[in-house]
């Protein structure tokens, strides 16, 4: 496995995480809403071969729409706080480096970097592969050789 390329990936994955964190519970809570307004009383006849009616077969797939969703939801914050744990090891400067970079990517990062931390390219790509290290070995222990 590539560990460095998988931290570079959890890097540019981690805004739309956090987004997912946010919008996981919304999409738990309309859905919930929409089976309480299934649960309510209708016209629609029993079924007398034993198959279920659309109501009944509707609120089942909400409720497994739920279920996969709180898995899910479950597994983002997971993941988000191992990112986070490898974002703490980081120097403020590695982090900022890294977020300009990856996290909240900005255009004419690197020029904008070589302004902020009144340094040339050469050295901002330097102090990229430095934290881009750092935030590998604080998740996974180490780097491929």
């Amino acid at each position: 496995m590539q560990w460095k390329d998988e931290a570079l990936e959890k890097l540019k994955r981690y805004g739309a995480m956090q987004q997912a964190l946010q919008n996981i519970p919304e999409e738990i809570a309309r859905l919930k809403a929409d089976a309480a307004a299934l649960r309510s009383p209708s016209g629609e006849s029993i079924s007398v071969k034993g198959g279920g009616g659309r109501r009944e077969d509707a609120l089942i797939n909400n409720i497994a729409q739920r279920q996969e969703l709180e898995w899910t939801l479950k597994q983002v914050k997971q993941w988000l706080a191992i990112a986070d744990r490898g974002l703490a090891a980081l120097t403020p400067e590695e982090r900022l480096v890294l977020q300009r970079m990856y996290l909240l990517p900005e255009r004419r990062a690197i020029d904008l970097l070589c302004t902020e931390l009144g340094v040339e390219q050469a050295t901002v790509y330097r102090k990229r592969d430095k934290a881009l290290r750092r935030f590998t070995v604080a998740l996974y222990g180490f780097l491929e050789t």
